[in-house]
């Protein structure tokens, strides 16, 4: 099998890359997204509904609210920055810098982040039940699309990450 790489470069960024091999097997990438034969696999993850001892208002205000994600950051967290009222940029030992923008909120009970930039769309959305007075249930999940290799890396980092922000729910409100 032969390789033959072609790329596009504009101010930097990967306009277009082809990734032919003599089989007629093909790659490529637009716009930063690694596609096989243009498509993206699906990837979910869910954490277990962690139990905050706070009504859901007050568990919902704070997630709504950019800069409290700061508290539910693991503790090998490399940066941190509140970019506005709505957007935050993070990064982690050894990982790239993550700009988070907030997407949608349903009152009391759902709040959706997602990323700013499309060259790696995802979601995080945290759900939030009361089950009984002055107590919540918040389940965290998340979902994006990223080709078999990019899952395959990734997987494992954010699922340690989602868990460590299950874990540090229990700050609310602290």
């Amino acid at each position: 099998n032969i390789l033959i790489i072609q790329n596009t470069q504009k101010n930097g960024d990967i306009k277009h890359t082809k990734i032919r091999k003599k089989n007629n097997y093909k790659h490529y990438c637009s716009g930063g997204r690694t596609q096989l034969n243009g498509k993206l696999n699906k990837m979910h993850i869910e954490t277990p509904k962690k139990t905050v001892n706070q009504d859901n208002k007050t568990v919902f205000e704070f997630l709504s609210d950019v800069k409290n994600f700061k508290v539910l950051m693991p503790d090998n967290i490399d940066k941190f920055e509140v970019l506005d009222d709505q957007t935050f940029k993070f990064a982690l030992k050894g990982m790239p810098e993550i700009i988070l923008r907030l997407k949608e909120k349903t009152p009391n009970s759902k709040v959706v982040l997602g990323a700013a930039s499309d060259k790696l769309p995802f979601t995080l959305t945290a759900v939030i039940a009361e089950p009984a007075a002055n107590t919540s249930e918040v389940g965290l999940s998340f979902e994006g699309e990223f080709n078999a290799m990019m899952a395959m890396m990734i997987k494992k980092p954010i699922s340690n990450f989602m868990q460590t922000l299950t874990d540090n729910l229990e700050k609310i409100g602290q």
